[in-house]
């Protein structure tokens, strides 16, 4: 990016009045995720303390200041939100529909992030009355929950639009391991809960260990550990681990 202003800019900027230019607001959302093995996909969701759509779910996030990165607003909205900081997120989309939010023209950066179940403690912010786990699938082009909730804003679309994302990068990506609790001794049958729950469908276990074995064991990213698991059933399997847990 160049950033050297030229004596021409300067003059330039003298005279500039951007109060001639309508601005729209700019925000940030944070989708994240976690995997019950036994219960499936959730999503972290705060019930909003007021208006607009007071009462409602939605996304964290929040208005971004005039003196941080995107990235930056999104770590701070997610710690003030939630309480939960030093989650690496991964943008998403940005959503610009005009009439997308009631208050004003706002352009909406989001972000998603996978945490294992057992990593987070959850506490809502003074504008938030409730933050929460929420079980969701996507069937079909069809978002479910079990739960009751009722979204504000555009949500739902932009919900619906991060799952699609998880799916498909679960094909050419390890992005699953960030959902196993423990990096340094996972199961093949962890790993293929974490996918069936993201994909919302059952998946041939013989058919899962192969491809685990050809794209991650085979490919040097994962290893035996020797360890036999009985963890999830009485006739024994394997842990794994990956090849470089410390830069994991």
């Amino acid at each position: 990016m160049n950033t050297n202003i030229t004596d021409k800019d300067r003059e330039f900027l003298k005279t500039y009045d951007v109060s001639q230019y309508d601005r729209p607001s700019v925000t940030v959302d944070i989708l994240i995720f976690t995997v019950d093995i036994k219960h499936g996909l959730k999503l972290l969701l705060i019930k909003r303390k007021h208006p607009p759509f007071q009462g409602c779910q939605a996304v964290p996030g929040g208005f971004v200041n005039m003196d941080e990165s995107l990235d930056e607003a999104a770590a701070r909205e997610l710690a003030e939100e939630t309480g939960i900081r030093g989650l690496h997120m991964e943008q998403l989309y940005t959503f610009g529909s005009v009439n997308r939010d009631p208050r004003t023209r706002v352009i909406s950066v989001t972000y998603f992030a996978l945490v294992p179940s057992d990593k987070l403690n959850l506490v809502a912010a003074d504008d938030a009355a409730e933050a929460g786990w929420f079980d969701v699938a996507l069937d079909g082009e069809e978002l479910k929950f079990t739960q009751d909730v009722e979204l504000a804003f555009d949500h739902e679309e932009i919900i619906r639009l991060a799952i699609e994302r998880l799916q498909g990068k679960l094909s050419y990506t390890d992005i699953a391991l960030n959902l196993v609790k423990d990096k340094r001794r996972f199961s093949i049958y962890e790993l293929q809960k974490i996918n069936e729950a993201i994909l919302n469908k059952e998946l041939d276990p013989a058919n899962f260990r192969r491809s685990f074995i050809m794209n991650y064991v085979n490919k040097g990213l994962a290893r035996d550990t020797g360890e036999p698991c009985r963890e999830y059933s009485a006739r024994a399997s394997k842990y794994y681990s990956i090849t470089s847990p410390d830069e994991a």
